[in-house]
Formats: C-alpha cells, structure tokens, sequence
C-alpha cells in the first residue's frame, strides 16, 4: 500500500513539474512586463496605449496597437520603441536595448539549462538522472559557443531576438529629415505653448539641439558615415531587405549585415572588421551603437562596452561551470540535489530582481548631454510613478502570471517528492 502511495506521488511529482516545463517554454515567447508612457495633452483616442512596450525574454517589443478609427488613418502601428527612446534621450537616458543586453542574448541557453534541470530533478534514479543531465548541457554548450563563436552562428539564434535587434535600430526616417514623430511633435507643440516642463525659448533650444537635428545627426553619423552618396543609409538597407526574398531569420541578419557594414565604412580603414556574423560579433557593435544613437561620447560608451565584453566572456565561460555544479549535484538525493527545484522556482524573484536592477541602472547613469537635466531616480518598477510631464505605468504581463504558476507548480512538486524522501528513509530507518 505505502508503495502504491509512494508510486501516485511519483507521478503528481513528474506531471506537475512536465506542467512547468510547458509553461516555461511558453514564457520564452510571451511578454512578461510592460512599461507605458502617458501624458494628459496625448489623447487616448490617438494614443490608446500612450507609449508603450512589452518586456520578453528575447528583448523589448513594440506594444502600441494600430489604429483603426475613421477620425485616425494609420497604416502601421506606431514603434513604440523607438518614440521611448526619442523621449528618454531629452534627459539623457540610454536607449532601452541598452538594459540587459547579456540576459537577451543568453535567455535561450539560460532558459534551456533550467528546462535541463526540471528535467533531472523529474528523474528520481540519480545514475539515470546524471547521464540525461550531461547529455542536455553538452547541447546546449555546443549550440551555445557555435551561436556566440562561429561565423555565421546568428543562424542558430532564435528570430525573436534577431527581430528585437533590427527594431532597435530605428526606421530611418530621422537620417533624411523627415518630419517628426507624433509623440515628440506634441512634445515640442507642449512645449511650446508653455504647457510642458521648460519655457518657449528652452522649448526652441532644446529642439534644435536633441530634436529632429539631432536625431538626423546621430543616425547619419551611425548609417552613412563621413562620406555622403557612398554608404548606403538605414533606410535603403530595410527597404532592400522588404523588397528581397527573405523572411524571418534570414531577412533579420541581412538587416543587420548591412547596417554593421555600413557602419564599418566610416570608419579608419585600419579598425574596420569583416562581418562574420557571429551573436558575439553583433552583440557588442549593437550595443556601442545603441549606447551612441543620441549621445556622441566614445569614451564613456568605449568603458560601458569593455564591462559588458568582459560580463560576457564570464558568462560565456561560466555557464558550462554551473552545468558541472548542478550535475554533480544531481548525482543523488542529497541536500544539493534541490538546486535542481529550486533555481527554476525562484525565477519570478530572480526576473524581478534583474529587471529593478536595470532600472536603477537607467536612472542611476543618465548621460550629461542630454537636453534637460535630472537628479539620479529610481523608475517605477511597479505601478505608477512621475517623470517631467510624463505618468509611467509598470505592470506584469501575461508573461510573469505563468512564471509565478510555473513557480507554484514547482513549489508543490518540491513539498510532495520532500515527503516522498522523508517516508523512504523512515522505512529504511
């Protein structure tokens, strides 16, 4: 009888924990948190959403929805993306593809070291456990380093970060002196009715210096270098890249190739590289360029890559280190072994955690170029808070309920196999 009871636990222990393992690949393609930008002279009839984007794993994606009212013509949704970081820029905050940058590109092979884990702490035979434990982590090792080291190893990344990353880079339209944005256009229009968080004559400074000047200057500098008519610009690259034949992955890197190459052009002969198309490659190049979009100051940008290029070679080279732990953890039912459980358990603390951490970061490192200027803050991690003119709203998407119930369903599995150990010792006692 306690057998039978101990086998039926054996199977709630496994079926809940297989539930975890679906939701957490479910989470990987499903935003977690989002953030919105508001305002009282931006009508929600314009700007149902105000500005908004949604937080994955893979990066951050435009959240504004297109407009299909007879009063409001739009042909594609407005990118949100791109209008928070015009906004942000004007008190010197950095791009938001600046945040977490290793996170994103590492989240696939994060995310399948935890399913690795799940997997092991569902198998109760420890030698069985180690052999399928070791077999997962040398794939994830080897697609890893083929990603991050191997020319052409983007292939290997999954498209939704690839996605993430050419929508980062903006559409273009800055580089020809186009008109502005219909966000930054009110703010300017606010602005300059007095109504906003400067006077008139500020107002008028403040546009020509971070406005649409200066927004045409960073990309130009960015896309088309030194030499006009000679580099092709952001723009001409994406509407090559619509017109061909490519789609999904394949479009993206081609997206990405040709900007990375435009950017080489301008540079001295002597420190131009060759694309080879390897996620560490573009990793590091975007986010210079991402560090640089609106505020031209190399040296501090240079120091901000060399930390990061050395987080990365950490976590490039840690991670099969942790793989070890957790295998040599996994080689009975001991005290260790829990690690298996309870690290993919605590991922909604670990998210939060990470996520207020960037936000500190953005508020804590405000660059001084920027158009007015802000004492250090803390953004609103959850909630809503005020910055100049604007209402920021900071809530959890669906993302972060499954992460929660993938947390609880863990949590259950953790209690009943605890009890499952328990009760087998005491009979072997």
């Amino acid at each position: 009888m306690s057998e039978n009871v101990q086998n039926k636990r054996g199977l709630i222990v496994k079926g809940l924990t297989a539930l975890a393992l679906v939701l957490l690949v479910v989470i990987y393609f499903v935003p977690v948190w989002w953030v919105s930008l508001t305002a009282p002279n931006y009508p929600a009839e314009s700007f149902p959403d105000g500005v908004r984007i949604n937080f994955h794993m893979n990066g951050v994606f435009n959240g504004c929805t297109l407009q299909k009212k007879t009063e409001i013509e739009e042909l594609e949704a407005l990118d949100c993306v791109h209008e928070m970081d015009a906004i942000n820029h004007f008190v010197g905050m950095y791009p938001i593809a600046s945040g977490g940058v290793l996170e994103k590109a590492f989240s696939p092979f994060l995310l399948s070291m935890l399913g690795v884990m799940l997997i092991g702490f569902m198998i109760f035979n420890p030698r069985l456990r180690v052999i399928v434990m070791s077999v997962g982590f040398l794939a994830i090792c080897a697609w890893m380093y083929m990603t991050f080291l191997s020319p052409g190893g983007l292939r290997y990344q999954n498209s939704g970060y690839l996605s993430a990353m050419v929508t980062v880079l903006g559409l273009g339209h800055e580089e020809e002196g186009e008109e502005l944005s219909p966000i930054i256009a009110k703010l300017r229009e606010s602005l300059d009715a007095g109504t906003g968080i400067s006077t008139r004559k500020d107002v008028m400074d403040t546009v020509n210096k971070s406005g649409q000047a200066g927004l045409s200057e960073a990309l130009t500098k960015l896309h088309k270098g030194t030499v006009e008519g000679k580099v092709k610009t952001l723009k001409q690259i994406l509407a090559e890249a619509k017109e061909s034949e490519l789609s999904g992955k394949a479009l993206s890197i081609q997206v990405l190739k040709g900007a990375f190459e435009a950017d080489q052009e301008h540079k001295p002969i002597a420190k131009r590289e060759q694309w080879n198309g390897s996620n560490w490659q573009l990793l590091f190049w975007h986010y210079g360029k991402n560090l640089g979009r609106w505020f031209n100051n190399p040296p501090e940008i240079a120091k901000l890559v060399k930390i990061q290029s050395l987080a990365g070679k950490v976590l490039l080279f840690g991670l099969p280190l942790v793989m070890v732990v957790m295998v040599f953890a996994g080689r009975n039912n001991g005290l260790l072994h829990w690690l298996l459980v309870v690290v993919p358990l605590a991922l909604p603390v670990i998210f939060i955690v990470e996520y207020a951490s960037w936000l500190w970061w953005y508020g804590h490192s405000m660059n001084e170029m920027g158009a007015f200027s802000l004492k250090p803050f803390m953004p609103t991690v959850f909630g809503v808070g005020k910055v100049a003119q604007f209402a920021t709203h900071s809530y959890p998407s669906i993302g972060f309920g499954l992460i929660s119930l993938m947390s609880l369903l863990l949590a259950l599995a953790a209690l009943i196999r605890r009890k499952m150990l328990r009760e087998a010792a005491s009979q072997s006692a």
